[in-house]
């Protein structure tokens, strides 16, 4: 009788966390900043139809990279909690920390019980008011499940460590919605490429919007801020 294949726990989830890592890295990056009216979000994608940022509810917006099948998967039941919550209670009652825990314990159990892990990086991110002061949260949730929460600003996707030590340092408190996306750019390519505006998505939750905070940022309007 032959004796079973073992592999110990610790090396199953160190294999999984790799095997997530490197399709992450595959991907290209994204960056999140708090800017001076609430939150953009900048990547870089040359498709016009397979969004990584999208609207989840009135002030919540939604950004993933990886594997697209698989964060448009996490996107649409983001969609679908916030509006059964939303009916059930109050649109109030929606908010951006809820969201993130659940997507936490879902990416932690499949992470954990399922063959193969998500290869997905995901934020959350709300705009809002505290009295008369603008409340941004942004929350990063990684392919198993960890959650980080973010106050200034937050890199997803390929080479993030690099592209997070250099906006850092470009990175100032209530810049303008033209400065925020120029130094988001800069981080993105060092410098070294130029980025067409067809090439990137970028959108903003802004107090100035309204109760839908959320939109979608145009290529025209993108090169106008970028000139």
């Amino acid at each position: 009788m032959s004796m079973p294949f073992y592999v110990s726990p610790e090396q199953m989830m160190e294999d999984r966390a790799d095997y997530a890592r490197k399709g992450i890295a595959r991907g290209r990056a994204l960056i999140a900043v708090s800017f001076k009216k609430g939150i953009l979000i900048v990547a870089e994608n040359p498709s016009n139809t397979l969004h990584k940022v999208s609207e989840i509810y009135d002030r919540i917006a939604f950004a993933g990279v990886g594997k697209y099948n698989e964060f448009d998967q996490l996107r649409i039941a983001g969609v679908r909690h916030a509006d059964l919550k939303g009916y059930s209670f109050s649109r109030d009652d929606v908010d951006a920390r809820s969201l993130a825990n659940q997507y936490a314990q879902m990416l932690g159990h499949i992470f954990t019980h399922e063959m193969k892990p998500m290869e997905v990086e995901i934020l959350v991110a709300e705009v809002d008011f505290e009295g008369e002061n603008l409340r941004n949260q942004m929350f990063h949730i990684l392919y198993d499940g960890t959650v980080k929460d973010e106050s200034s600003f937050a890199v997803l996707g390929g080479e993030s460590e690099a592209i997070h030590e250099r906006f850092q340092t470009l990175f100032k408190n209530n810049m303008p919605l033209k400065r925020a996306l120029n130094v988001s750019i800069d981080a993105l390519t060092d410098g070294e490429r130029d980025i067409e505006p067809d090439d990137l998505e970028v959108a903003e939750l802004s107090i100035e919007n309204g109760r839908r905070a959320f939109r979608r940022i145009a290529a025209s309007e993108i090169q106008e801020l970028i000139n």
